[in-house]
């Protein structure tokens, strides 16, 4: 059935049985085929930079999420996980068979999964940062000038004495990074579980000056705050370049770079007006020197039962390890 249209120029299709127009199915002959032209585009360094202090800013939001999740260590009161810490942490300083440290890594691991900490994340935190630190210290422990032994692989000669990376070389590196490696992810384990005003609280509550607790707690808000303000820096300057092309990239990575020696000053700046307003307002709030922190739950008995498992845990590596040793 058709009805007649509006303008009276004959009768219209009803809505039901029309279809598209022909204009709209029509190539436009002006547009260019959407396909990869097959080069990329390399990232600049302001684009890094953003990209990873972005990075920097979720992962401290996240570890909060996380500390907030009911997990092993989550349940534990924090006085309970410092003490648990501080006697690991000995423990895998005195232990020095690679299997003992590497059944020590595995036990961090372990109680990362109790506590409903991504794995992942958690991995690549510490395996990305820290042998890349600790490898400059122990790489020249792995050559024969340093730790004599036997030579794994000659690289040069010396008056007739082939040197290179040696076997004890080598073992010596593989200790201090795994001892390394697994300090580290014990600290953050227990840094990640853990809310942060509860871990100051604890921290005071252990006998710390409140001054080095006030410090800390102050650095760990604040440098957060400043590294959101170098990315609104960062997101102005990009926002107003237009040298986007690829013939002058180099050139816009050099003026990157001036930009960031530029506003290097612009950031001290900005973090002394900011120091002077904290404590202002600190001051005006009734600030004396000392920062009332949230009180800490009371110590369960749960807690000393969690106290005497790492106990019996670090007694057992230390014997395991002397055990493996002899």
């Amino acid at each position: 059935m058709s009805v007649p249209r509006a303008d009276g120029l004959g009768p219209a299709r009803s809505s039901s049985a029309q279809a598209l127009p022909q204009w709209l199915s029509q190539n436009e002959p002006g547009l260019p085929p959407c396909e990869r032209s097959g080069r990329r585009l390399r990232t600049t360094f302001l684009d890094r930079t953003l990209a990873e202090g972005s990075d920097l800013l979720r992962r401290a939001l996240s570890a909060q999420d996380v500390a907030t999740r009911d997990g092993l260590l989550q349940r534990r009161d924090p006085r309970a996980k410092l003490l648990g810490l501080f006697v690991l942490l000995l423990a895998v300083a005195l232990v020095h068979d690679l299997r003992t440290l590497a059944a020590a890594h595995l036990l961090v691991l372990g109680a990362a999964l109790a506590s409903r900490v991504p794995v992942r994340s958690f991995l690549a935190r510490i395996w990305l940062a820290v042998p890349a630190f600790t490898a400059v210290a122990v790489l020249p422990a792995t050559l024969s000038v340093v730790t004599p032994g036997e030579v794994l692989v000659p690289l040069w000669s010396w008056h007739g004495t082939a040197h290179g990376p040696t076997v004890q070389g080598l073992t010596v590196a593989a200790r201090i990074l795994l001892r390394a490696t697994t300090s580290v992810s014990l600290a953050t384990l227990v840094a990640v579980t853990t809310p942060w005003p509860r871990l100051l609280a604890a921290l005071r509550s252990l006998g710390l000056p409140s001054m080095f607790v006030l410090v800390v707690g102050m650095a760990h808000r604040y440098l957060l705050l400043l590294l959101g303000s170098v990315i609104d820096l960062y997101q102005a300057r990009r926002a107003r370049t237009l040298t986007r092309r690829a013939g002058r990239r180099r050139s816009h990575d050099r003026q990157a770079r001036r930009f960031l020696a530029a506003s290097t000053g612009v950031l001290f700046g900005r973090a002394h007006r900011m120091s002077e307003e904290v404590h202002q307002a600190m001051t005006a709030r009734g600030y004396r020197g000392d920062v009332p922190l949230p009180a800490t739950c009371r110590v369960a008995g749960r807690d000393v039962a969690a106290l005497f498992a790492v106990a019996a845990v670090a007694a057992a590596l230390l014997i395991g390890d002397r055990a493996l040793g002899s």
